[in-house]
């Protein structure tokens, strides 16, 4: 088993700091996870931050599958990259993760937004509907109770149909999203792309796989499941956050194909 290299024993660090802390002070999902830029709670900093936050207790298998992925595969890079070459990569591919998932609830977002532009609704109006909690519009009884939300939507006599549409873009703007998923899935397509014959495998499958068919194969069972709510190296609990991952392996593939045209990846940066 290869030793842990310094570069990802920091990583390992800062990840297990930002998680106990996220824990005694939960407000901090709202600052470090990433937000939709429409929405109220994103903040800049978030497209860094997100990659060192993870589900909150007792969800303890999101952080644990990533640490451990980031062993695992991050140790062998940086022991052949070096630690700044190592640790370029790895914060990339967390920001093409960042990137995409974005980019998917822009067009997902657009989509919706254009099939009730007959609505007319002004761009403050569309910010308030946006990150407006639907839950709390309406009283125990399911009547929508009074408000600014509910005044617009009236005056711009909005139908059933279209009320459900704007909820579905309100959860898109409010849902976070977090982890170093993004960031390992590019560990794992660099790891694929730089030993394609290593032998890998889970815990679940006893055959070990060839790292050139493990990591594909990961990433479309991860897919799968991430249209499903659920995912294998993070949260996909809104059905888009596999979009983030996806990035991640996306920005690794594009970055090696990169190194290796221009023989970088032979080169260390010490």
């Amino acid at each position: 088993m290869m030793n842990m290299t310094p570069v990802v024993k920091q990583l390992l660090i800062i990840n297990i700091i930002f998680f106990i802390g996220s824990q005694l002070v939960p407000v901090s999902y709202e600052y470090f996870s990433l937000f939709y830029p429409e929405s109220n709670n994103f903040r800049i900093w978030q497209v860094l931050t997100h990659m060192f936050m993870h589900a909150p207790w007792p969800n303890f298998a999101h952080i644990l599958f990533n640490m451990f992925a980031l062993y695992s595969f991050g140790s062998a890079l940086e022991h052949f990259w070096g630690g700044k070459k190592f640790l370029f990569f790895y914060i990339s591919c967390g920001l093409g993760a960042a990137l995409l998932h974005t980019a998917v609830n822009y067009l997902q977002i657009q989509s919706i937004l254009d099939s009730v532009s007959n609505l007319n609704l002004s761009k403050s109006d569309l910010h308030l509907i946006l990150n407006a909690d639907y839950s709390s519009l309406f009283d125990s009884n399911g009547k929508m109770i009074q408000s600014e939300i509910a005044t617009i939507l009236n005056n711009a006599h909005c139908t059933q149909e279209q009320f459900n549409s704007l909820a579905q873009v309100s959860v898109i703007t409010r849902s976070p999203v977090l982890g170093a998923s993004g960031a390992i899935y590019g560990l794992m397509t660099a790891f694929a792309f730089m030993f394609p014959n290593a032998q890998l495998g889970l815990m679940f499958i006893p055959i070990p796989i060839k790292a050139k068919y493990f990591v594909p194969g990961i990433l479309a069972v991860d897919l799968f499941l991430g249209f499903k709510g659920s995912s294998l190296f993070g949260s996909g609990g809104t059905g888009i956050a596999h979009f983030a991952h996806v990035g991640g392996a996306l920005a690794g593939y594009l970055m090696m194909l990169y190194w290796k045209k221009n023989q970088f990846n032979k080169n260390r940066w010490n």
